[in-house]
């Protein structure tokens, strides 16, 4: 990935994996248009590395993100503007690589957000999650279409209009967790979880996940067919034919990513 002048976020790439941190730890991380942008940045750069095959999203310290933060509209970055935060929501539609959200504390609001975005959610046991804008006179607008994907319209409703925390345990009832550990097996889940998705072909990930996103905003008549073609078009890549040659042989396969 390409190295660039980041102030609010860190971004490495190891064994396949991006992790992209929000780097505040001192304010819980806070979203701000300067933290959005370079996130834009960084998912983009992910997306067009050839090296990076998972990409995890994470907070720095306690936190995943606190949520908005208003002290830093108005800000500068040393990187010309790419979008603002519906631009970023819209982004995990767009990598074709698998997304996993490590939660190590708070994650709220416009945090929740990118949370519910993510292909996966890992937390641990004392994370805590949550919708509290309607306790400020506000409300999850932008979030809300990426909340009702993954929350039940009922647990949904309950998180918005009274605003209440949730626990790990309770998150991920509702569906906004994958998994929940202790939090000292917090690392050592994510890593196995992102290594687990790099292993898989690359090929396969990035016409599968591109073929989801499509096929979510079409009808079944529609669908059906696209999906179909997408099959197709699948079993004709170097990595079908190697998954299948591997599997009649009894061995690994080896991905090109082809």
């Amino acid at each position: 990935m390409e190295t660039r002048p980041y102030e609010t976020i860190t971004a490495t790439v190891a064994d396949g994996v991006a992790t992209l941190t929000l780097n505040l730890p001192e304010r819980k991380n806070p979203l701000g248009p300067a933290m959005v942008n370079e996130l834009l940045y960084a998912l983009d750069d992910a997306k067009a590395s050839d090296e990076v095959r998972a990409i995890v999203l994470t907070g720095a310290g306690k936190a995943f993100s606190a949520g908005g933060d208003l002290k830093q509209m108005g800000t500068k970055s040393e990187l010309a503007p790419k979008g603002d935060y519906v631009d970023l929501l819209m982004r995990f539609t767009q990598l074709d690589k698998p997304t996993v959200a490590r939660v190590p504390g708070y994650a709220m609001g416009g945090g929740l957000g990118m949370v519910a975005s993510c292909d996966f959610a890992v937390a641990c046991e004392s994370a805590i999650l949550g919708t509290p804008e309607i306790k400020r006179g506000l409300f999850p607008m932008m979030i809300m279409t990426v909340l009702q994907q993954v929350v039940p319209r009922r647990e949904l409703m309950e998180m918005m209009l009274l605003g209440e925390k949730l626990t790990a345990a309770d998150a991920k009832r509702v569906g906004l967790l994958s998994h929940v550990v202790p939090d000292a097996d917090l690392d050592a889940a994510v890593a196995e979880l992102a290594g687990r998705l790099a292993a898989q072909s690359p090929t396969a990930m990035r016409m599968g996940l591109h073929a989801f996103h499509q096929q979510r905003e079409q009808a079944m008549a529609e669908a059906l067919p696209y999906l179909r073609d997408q099959l197709y078009a699948l079993l004709r890549t170097l990595d079908a034919r190697e998954g299948l040659a591997a599997f009649f042989q009894k061995r690994e396969p080896q991905w090109t990513g082809r």
